[in-house]
């Protein structure tokens, strides 16, 4: 599943493509997404609007217009987001076209259906739709304090602490395991231990990890793309994840790959005592 910095990668590039384009006309398929795509709300508000700003919202995507409706897109495990010539052909698993009126086309392509596009109307706050997410761990007034405030009593390891939405958004699998190698702290390790120090080291290695990911396009595992379908490249700088047994970078002990809470865990036994 793309985590935060596929999902700001895929934004980014969009970006230029899409901003103060006028949303000409909208087609669907008749296959169902995770959640009902609101056709008629979609065509109702967001055709003929010009779209004025692109944003992101832990692993939304948000694509605001000048009536202030909101379209709101969840890339699930398989989606892409993609910007394309209207005469191109139709991709595969193709949901949503959106034509612009540069003659060019937005599509949601998804082939395991597990994304979404919502729908705020005009007048409607989006940030309804996310008031049970934790706060953006890039934004400016990220801090320790506040982290601890939200997770330092809990009992849970620190490592499902931090993949909680309601904690920090957007840290999935991946990003958990490289943060608290980067860290130095065990993913085993409950939260309620952690010190103060620790909270700011996690803090600070969360920011630091985030954007060296999204600096290099993000990473490629199974199949994520940016916009135009080039893979990312932090796979080839990941310290942990995907390298049981491989030496830690740090300490050239080897990497060890266990299961916590259902998901594949990589930490170095030295470096994250």
């Amino acid at each position: 599943m793309p985590e935060l910095p596929e999902v700001e990668v895929i934004r980014q590039g969009l970006h230029p493509l899409v901003i103060d384009r006028r949303i000409c006309d909208l087609r669907f398929s008749n296959k169902r997404l995770r959640l009902p795509v609101p056709r008629a709300a979609m065509r109702r508000w967001l055709v003929g609007q010009r779209i004025t700003a692109t944003g992101r919202r832990g692993k939304y995507l948000l694509f605001f217009c000048a009536n202030q409706a909101v379209l709101v897109a969840h890339l699930g495990m398989t989606g892409r987001l993609v910007v394309c010539p209207a005469a191109d052909r139709r991709y595969q698993h193709e949901h949503c076209r959106i034509a612009l009126d540069n003659g060019s086309t937005l599509r949601f392509v998804d082939a395991r259906r597990f994304g979404s596009l919502r729908l705020v109307p005009p007048g409607e706050e989006w940030q309804r739709l996310f008031l049970c997410l934790g706060p953006e761990p890039l934004a400016p007034e990220f801090s320790a304090a506040e982290l601890k405030v939200r997770a330092g009593q809990r009992r849970q390891p620190i490592k499902t602490v931090l993949m909680d939405g309601k904690v920090v958004a957007g840290i999935g699998n991946i990003y958990a395991c490289e943060i608290l190698h980067a860290a130095g702290l065990s993913p085993f390790r409950p939260a309620c231990q952690l010190t103060d120090g620790e909270w700011r080291a996690l803090a600070c290695h969360t920011q630091q990890v985030l954007q060296a990911a999204i600096d290099q396009g993000g990473t490629t595992i199974a199949d994520f793309a940016d916009h135009s379908g080039r893979p990312g490249y932090f796979q080839l700088s990941l310290s942990v994840y995907g390298r049981a047994d491989a030496p830690c970078p740090r300490c050239q002990h080897p990497v060890r790959r266990t299961v916590l809470a259902g998901r594949a865990t990589y930490f170095c036994p030295s470096c994250q005592p």
